[in-house]
């Protein structure tokens, strides 16, 4: 017997809910985020990934490809946030065609600001609403899911 090409109606709705409730949770982070750091989960997601280099500056096409983002709006955010002096683009010294984006003072400083908040609110969001076994389970969900994509 072939197996069935569309979900189930049961199955549908797991989706949803798994859908709905991530959008919700991605939501209320970015609004707790940007209430209480004036930082954008995008500007976020800018500063995370360039904190974690060493030398905290990776080349904008890195940038792009370690947040999931086109280069083109890379581009057009990392302006916006040049214009708020987090970060700055300097010329690349191995290739004239690119550029390397480097985390300021003003955006480590602004980063550390907003990490204690942002912590707390994933943990009171997520972590402390689910048990060490959900947990592990949520863990082997997304592991298998990654596996797919």
């Amino acid at each position: 017997m072939a197996a069935r090409s569309t979900p189930t109606a049961p199955q549908l709705r797991i989706w949803r809910d798994f859908i709905e409730t991530v959008a919700a949770m991605q939501g209320e982070l970015g609004r707790r985020l940007q209430d209480e750091s004036d930082l954008s989960p995008a500007d976020y997601s800018v500063l995370l990934a360039l904190s974690d280099q060493s030398g905290h500056e990776l080349r904008s096409s890195e940038l792009a490809a370690t947040i999931g983002w086109e280069r083109s709006r890379v581009s057009h955010h990392l302006g916006r946030m040049e214009r708020r002096g987090l970060i700055r683009r300097d010329d690349c010294a191995t290739d004239n065609r690119g550029a390397v984006v480097v985390l300021t003072d003003e955006g480590s400083a602004a980063f550390r600001r907003a990490n204690v908040p942002h912590l707390r609110a994933i943990r009171e969001l997520f972590i402390d609403r689910l048990d060490d076994e959900q947990l592990q389970m949520v863990d082997g969900i997304t592991r298998a899911l990654k596996k797919g994509a």
